[in-house]
């Protein structure tokens, strides 16, 4: 059997994010698929990520040899780094009492210590996807869906020196309409669309 490592630690970290982002959704919600609760999109996506990363493990028994490159000094300092940044700030938000819910605080931790790791080349792409994804979740309500996009691909964009700023644009435009038609007029999820002004 020709292990691939990559997908083998890249399909469990999928499977690890799944299954803290699946124990994170138990005090939502779930509804229903006609009147979704706040759980609902939540449980699906994490359910589907789960399973997907239960096909790359599976997929990456029989797909090597792939072996893992070394993790130079800055790799290691700042995942060891931003890890401990995380932990201490989602310490220091719930001790504080910030925000309605556990997810809140998890989700600042999370961007401030992905902040951290994108420093180093090896972690960025990674550590910026999952940044722009916790950015999403924090910002959506007061910022409204089409800011949190914009955001969020500007963000994930950063990943790849590849991206081109039209390309980019275009996606934003593109994501921003689609998701307008799917969520808001046809499936009638009610999320602010704008910045709600208090």
């Amino acid at each position: 059997m020709k292990v691939n490592a990559k997908d083998a630690i890249s399909g469990g970290l999928l499977v690890l994010f799944a299954l803290v982002g699946l124990w994170l959704n138990l005090d939502h919600t779930l509804g229903d698929a006609r009147r979704m609760g706040p759980g609902y999109m939540p449980m699906l996506v994490f359910s589907l990520l789960l399973v997907l990363g239960a096909v790359v493990v599976l997929i990456s028994l029989r797909n090597g040899p792939d072996p893992l490159e070394r993790w130079t000094r800055l790799d290691l300092t700042t995942v060891l780094l931003g890890t401990a940044v995380g932990l201490v700030i989602w310490q220091l938000l719930q001790r504080a009492g910030y925000g309605e819910g556990n997810w809140r605080q998890v989700g600042f931790a999370c961007v401030a210590g992905l902040g951290i790791m994108a420093i180093s080349p090896g972690w960025r792409p990674l550590a910026l996807v999952h940044a722009a994804m916790a950015v999403f979740a924090l910002t959506l309500e007061p910022l409204g869906l089409i800011v949190s996009l914009v955001l969020t691909i500007g963000l994930s964009a950063l990943a790849d020196r590849s991206h081109r700023p039209l390309g980019v644009l275009g996606m934003i435009v593109a994501l921003c309409v689609i998701s307008w038609v799917v969520f808001i007029w046809q499936l009638d999820i009610r999320v602010p669309l704008w910045p709600t002004i208090t």
